[in-house]
């Protein structure tokens, strides 16, 4: 495949990984209101940990070494525990378009996770961006909560912040590993400890759940917890993560569409402004310069000391 057509097919892939990642928030606020917040937080992971096993199995996957396991610990506690049982949670009493424009700060802290795992120091431009993009946030959750802040927000900023650390965390294991197998041996380290949440969670009325209740925790399952991952982490790897992860600013724009299609959701004027703001704050501060940390060592000296050292 030439370069430039490897490029625009990575797009195509980062935007599909987007559009799928999109459709998260709307089909949990289906699904957990027939199966509840253990079953879809944590049961999506069980039935993914089936695709992935047989995936794994066909490509013959190394194991991670132990250096890597520790990694995808933090992998595992954002992208398969926290952010899949926190916003199941949060979407119980909250709107899609509420979660969007919440959710759209993910990319800032992934971002700042990024920067201080690589021993980078932020600039002020990043720090500047970093409070509007979240004052915004906090001023549209008191706004919907009557001047004050719901612990569904809380729950749902603290999502957000577990899998900002997660993504980084990734990120940065991804060039050793495999772009898509992060997330597959997370799934494969938490399926494990969940089967038997899970299995209490489960009762015989799910059964009878409507079949947009099915098709949305599958979709969970199959899609945005594994798939998604797929498209998105093989587009950056051919696109490049630079131009690929622009596409994201896209994302709480398509749920708050999603939101209005599917679930029937009236937006505000209110509700656009402030992902406007929260969007643009959040490419404000990607693109904030950052500058490096300089370890100065007791063995290397100034010019001036060396030449006294000599002269002695």
């Amino acid at each position: 495949m030439r370069g430039e057509t490897r490029e625009k097919f990575g797009l195509f892939l980062g935007l599909v990984g987007v559009i799928c990642f999109s459709l998260t928030l709307p089909s949990t606020s289906v699904a957990v209101e027939y199966f509840g917040t253990t079953i879809v937080g944590l049961g999506r992971t069980v039935v993914a940990a089936i695709l992935v096993a047989v995936v794994l199995i066909v490509r013959k996957e190394k194991l991670p070494s132990p250096s890597q396991f520790k990694s995808l610990l933090i992998v595992a506690v954002g992208a398969v525990l926290g952010f899949p049982l926190l916003t199941s949670w949060a979407m119980e009493s909250l709107p899609v378009s509420h979660g969007a424009v919440e959710v759209a700060l993910l990319p800032l802290a992934t971002a700042g996770f990024a920067i201080f795992r690589a021993g980078e120091i932020p600039s002020i431009k990043f720090w500047v961006s970093s409070i509007i993009g979240s004052l915004a946030v906090i001023m549209y959750a008191l706004h919907l909560g009557f001047g004050q802040l719901q612990f569904a927000d809380l729950a749902l900023l603290t999502a957000v912040i577990i899998l900002g650390l997660s993504y980084a965390e990734g990120g940065k294991l991804a060039k050793e590993l495999g772009s898509w197998q992060v997330i597959a041996w997370a799934i494969m380290i938490g399926a494990p400890f969940f089967i038997i949440p899970v299995g209490l969670n489960l009762t015989t009325e799910m059964l009878y759940a409507p079949i947009h209740a099915w098709i949305s925790f599958i979709y969970l399952a199959v899609v945005s917890q594994f798939l998604a991952y797929v498209a998105w982490y093989s587009g950056m790897a051919m696109g490049g993560i630079a131009r690929v992860s622009q596409i994201q600013y896209l994302q709480p724009f398509l749920m708050i569409v999603f939101a209005t299609v599917f679930l029937d959701e009236s937006i505000t004027f209110f509700t656009i402004v402030t992902a406007v703001i929260v969007v643009f704050s959040v490419i404000f501060g990607k693109n904030a310069p950052v500058t490096k940390k300089v370890a100065v060592s007791h063995l290397e000296q100034p010019n001036s000391d060396r030449c006294r050292d000599r002269q002695s």
